[in-house]
């Protein structure tokens, strides 16, 4: 793969437009923001839907909000779509057609890029010079397509990972499928070709270090936000029980995600198996919902967990329900003893801040972003390792401490309130003004 975009590289590039002295700082009009595989008006929790069409809507609108116009080039995943769609004011969704639409896992789409980046360079042909003054990529696909495209327009690179192959593949969990080579190559090219990389935590900036060589003076740390109007306590537990149709005295841990073996929903069910066999009377008081649908290298098994359940004897305990949308997941949360996150992986770990936003403790792994989202003892319990054993404990201080969850959930809703987008928009503004200086100086240096 890597030949083949090097070649379209070759024939793309244009020389890099010079832009006048005076205005260093300022931040940009009009930014260009990628997302190949995953539409920001796709519904979290399915597919390969997540974290980051949250995090690029979430942030996109904000951007808006503070006068930066943004303009999301996604993939156009069924017939008829409007090529544009007004996301909110300020926004706009650009779909292109690259590929069949329907069908297409996330490992075919390599093969998708050069008709993508076709796409991208048509609706840009349309518009007057300079019309973009940034490109910021999500995810390693889109990386790809970012670096040929601000190479073609002379404008700066700035790329969010969001997840990368080698930390996931020193960190796989059981019969998990290993990241190709291809994605590893890929990953190495769009971190020496970025002005800037952006980072969820600082263990992330550190990983980009250790596995690919990013230079930390061009690594900048902006921690994802959450939407604060949306995931608040709001009308507390009770209500939220109520609504959902779920019982007022039960322990509730739940499950909230993307079914697949990354995600490790099935520590939680098999810790779930444990506590009813050291107390058989918890059966009684006792719901575990599961939240999500299958993704990833999950679709190939999609009712696994459901088996799981019943093989562990569990499954009278267990509610599997379909992904859900923003407002009704506040109320799952809302609704939850606890959120449990037994991820092998998470680049930060999104809806453990939710979780928390809405007031409910989480248990998760000590990975990745998790223990920066998650102030182990005080907004939640951090499980190092992936014995369901050590998540039983933590689950059962929960039971036997009556009273702890609440404390730790009104903590954990304090905490939470760091974290709102308006921040994340504007440090994320900020390393925009950094790299398009940057990158001017380069330009200036190069021609001079």
């Amino acid at each position: 793969m890597s030949q083949y975009v090097s070649r379209l590289a070759g024939t793309l590039a244009a020389p890099p437009r010079l832009r006048l002295p005076g205005g260093h700082h300022r931040k940009p009009r009009r930014i260009a923001m990628l997302s190949v595989h995953t539409s920001p008006l796709h519904q979290p929790g399915t597919g390969d839907a997540g974290g980051m069409n949250v995090y690029i809507v979430e942030l996109a609108k904000r951007l808006a909000a503070i006068n930066i116009e943004v303009e999301i080039f996604t993939r156009a995943t069924t017939g008829g779509l409007p090529p544009r769609v007004e996301l909110s004011p300020g926004v706009l969704v650009r779909h292109i057609d690259a590929g069949p639409y329907e069908g297409l896992a996330k490992e075919e789409l390599p093969a998708q890029l050069c008709a993508f980046t076709h796409g991208v360079m048509q609706a840009w042909a349309g518009q007057r010079p300079g019309y973009y003054d940034l490109v910021h990529s999500h995810y390693w696909l889109s990386g790809h397509v970012g670096w040929l495209a601000a190479e073609r327009w002379g404008a700066p690179l700035v790329h969010a990972m969001h997840t990368m192959a080698k930390v996931k593949n020193a960190a796989l969990a059981e019969g998990d499928t290993p990241e190709p080579a291809a994605r590893v190559i890929g990953e190495t090219q769009i971190v020496r070709a970025a002005d800037r990389l952006i980072a969820n935590t600082a263990e992330e900036a550190d990983e980009l270090a250790r596995f690919y060589e990013a230079d930390p003076a061009r690594t900048a740390v902006v921690h994802p936000g959450v939407n604060l109007d949306r995931f608040r306590p709001a009308d507390g537990r009770a209500a939220a029980r109520e609504r959902l149709g779920l019982p007022q005295d039960a322990f509730i841990p739940l499950f909230a995600g993307r079914i697949q073996p990354l995600k490790a929903p099935d520590i939680l069910l098999r810790a779930v198996a444990v506590l009813l066999d050291e107390d058989p009377s918890l059966r009684a008081r006792i719901v575990v919902p599961v939240v999500g649908g299958p993704s990833g290298s999950g679709l190939a098994k999609p009712e696994g967990l459901q088996k799981l359940a019943a093989r562990l004897g569990i499954a009278d305990v267990v509610r599997f329900r379909p992904p859900v949308g923003q407002d009704r997941l506040a109320d799952w949360f809302r609704a939850a003893s606890a959120l449990v996150m037994p991820s092998y992986s998470e680049s930060f770990g999104l809806v453990a801040i939710e979780a928390q936003a809405s007031g409910t403790p989480v248990v998760a792994a000590s990975v990745g972003g998790l223990p920066v989202a998650v102030r182990d003892g005080r907004t939640g319990i951090l499980v190092e390792g992936h014995d369901p054993a050590g998540y039983a404990r933590a689950l059962r201080r929960l039971i036997d401490e009556p009273g702890l969850a609440d404390t730790m959930g009104a903590a954990a809703a304090r905490h939470a309130q760091g974290f709102g987008w308006d921040t994340a928009a504007s440090a994320t503004a900020d390393v925009y003004t950094a790299a398009m200086h940057e990158h001017r100086r380069r330009v200036r240096s190069h021609h001079g």
